[in-house]
Parts: C-alpha cells; sequence; structure tokens
C-alpha cells in the first residue's frame, strides 16, 4: 500500500494512526500542502478534491476520504479491530469519529483559514474566535458522548476508530489555539493515546517529511 498524505495533514495523521494500529505496512508518498502540491495533476487524478489522504491499494484501487479508507483497513484486516464489539458502542465510536472529521476539523484546514483570512477579512482575534465557536464546540459534543462510553479510551478500553480522530484533533488544537482545558475526559485520553506506540509512530513529528524546528 501507498499513503499519499502530508505530515500535519490531520486527516491523513487519522489514517497514519489506523495502519499503525493494524501494524501495517506501507510506503509513504508525501504531498506537500503548503507547496500546492495537491492541485497537480497527478494528485488531482487521485482526488479530485485536491485533498489528502490517498491511500493506494496493493490491487491498484485509490482510496480517499480519511474514515472511508480506514474503514476499508477495518474490513480487509479486521484485527485488532477499530470498532467495538457491540452495536450501540460502534454506532458511537463512528458518531465521534465523525463529530471530529466532519463537524470540527474541515473548519480549521488551510484551505478554510485561507478564504477567511484573504477573502474574508478575518485578523487572527477573529480566526480565534472562530475555531473555538466551530471546531471548540464539536469537540465539546464529544467530552459529553465520551462521559457516556468511555472508559481508557474514547469507546470502552481498546482504541477505535473514535481515537484515530481524536489525537489529530488535539494536534491541531495546540497549533491553533483552541482552548481544551474544559475537556478533561478528552485530555485524558488523548495524553493516553500519546503513550500508545501505534499513536507514537503515527504521530507528525516522526514522518519522513516533517519539518523540524
Amino acid at each position: 500500500m501507498k499513503l499519499f498524505g502530508y505530515w500535519r495533514s490531520s486527516a491523513t495523521y487519522r489514517v497514519r494512526i489506523a495502519l499503525a494500529l493494524k501494524e501495517l505496512d506501507y510506503d509513504h508518498a508525501p504531498v506537500n500542502l503548503l507547496e500546492g502540491e495537491q492541485k497537480s495533476e497527478a494528485h488531482l487524478a487521485r482526488n479530485p478534491l485536491g485533498l489528502v489522504p490517498a491511500l493506494e491499494t496493493d490491487d491498484g484501487a485509490v482510496l480517499t476520504q480519511s474514515l472511508a479508507i480506514i474503514e476499508y483497513l477495518e474490513e480487509q484486516f479486521p484485527q485488532p479491530s477499530l470498532l467495538p464489539a457491540d452495536a450501540a458502542a460502534r454506532a458511537a465510536a463512528r458518531a465521534m469519529a465523525l463529530t471530529l472529521a466532519s463537524e470540527a476539523q474541515p473548519l480549521m484546514n488551510l484551505r478554510i483559514q485561507q478564504y477567511l483570512k484573504n477573502e474574508g477579512g478575518f485578523d487572527a482575534d477573529n480566526m480565534t474566535a472562530w475555531l473555538n465557536r466551530w471546531p471548540g464546540s464539536a469537540m465539546a459534543a464529544v467530552e459529553k458522548q465520551v462521559e457516556k462510553y468511555g472508559g481508557k479510551f474514547c469507546v470502552g478500553d481498546a482504541p477505535s476508530i473514535a481515537d484515530c480522530c481524536l489525537v489529530p484533533q488535539f494536534y491541531a488544537a495546540a497549533r491553533f489555539g483552541i482552548d481544551v482545558s474544559d475537556f478533561s475526559k478528552l485530555n485524558e485520553i488523548n495524553t493516553r493515546c500519546l503513550e500508545h506506540p501505534a499513536f507514537k509512530k503515527a504521530h507528525p513529528d516522526n514522518q519522513p517529511d516533517a519539518v523540524k524546528g
């Protein structure tokens, strides 16, 4: 398999975590978002949206959208599972993942921030308020869900698809000044995840294309 992505991309980070949890080998193919490589003809052929990640499978299929890729990995390589055994818990894990991946992260990604700054006239204070209002409120909703379903991780006592999304969201929140101080459960789980070998392996700082310093 080959993973096309960017070291600091939250969506790529999610997929790296899933691959590491399942102990799957893959080739790393960097796409530099800051240099606009996602808009190249070659990458648009992989993903017409010009986003990362894209996963090329061993049989030549090219998959996009991080949660769809993680579900593919779950179906093709079911152990260890990233979904709980109980149906309601599985739905809860998917709901948390979707909240983070759909209601939080997209509103803070590069193209949105560039639009708000360059066309919306947002200054630094406006941007911080935006990020805390929208991604921050989505994270607050997940905090409530974790109070019901959580254990050592977001759902129960094993990492799931929800944790694959939580850790990149915390990483991005730290970068962009989102206040996470009220999220006691999520902070606890994020800290635990960061000590897990798979999450360490997937961390942005440990990627071949990471910019140091």
